[in-house]
């Protein structure tokens, strides 16, 4: 079975925990990527997801001008990059997340989520059901 550092991906967007949610939302747009993780002085000190904007941001009228820190999640779950996928899989579906941080706080190497997962396990399927010549 393949392992963490495998398939994820090595950088990681961050941004500064004084930013503004617009500012958030506006970089997760430009790269097209569903999370940044909130680096303060070298150090993973929290993440904002699309969904937070969403769930957590939006539909309760916070308003975009106000600060990353203030509404980011400060839990954050770290997986070794030599962990199996399968390991990383059971710890998102423990947690109930689509994303673990690879390496640790001080010393982040990368992110992986649910779709990197899906990508890198074959489902079963014949790839050639997806041929159309």
């Amino acid at each position: 079975m393949k392992k963490v550092g495998e398939v994820m991906t090595p950088y990681v967007r961050t941004i500064s925990p004084e930013a503004t949610l617009r500012q958030a939302a506006q970089e997760m747009r430009k790269f097209g990527i569903g999370s940044l993780v909130v680096v303060e002085s070298g150090k993973a000190v929290g993440i904002i997801t699309e969904r937070d904007l969403v769930y957590r941001i939006v539909a309760e009228g916070v308003e975009p001008g106000r600060r990353v820190k203030e509404v980011m999640r400060r839990e954050l779950k770290f997986i070794s990059k030599d962990a199996s996928l399968r390991e990383a899989a059971r710890k998102m579906a423990a947690h109930g997340i689509k994303r673990l941080l690879v390496g640790s706080s001080d010393a982040l190497e990368g992110i992986i989520t649910v779709t990197d997962l899906a990508r890198a396990e074959p489902l079963g399927e014949d790839p050639r059901s997806y041929s159309f010549t």
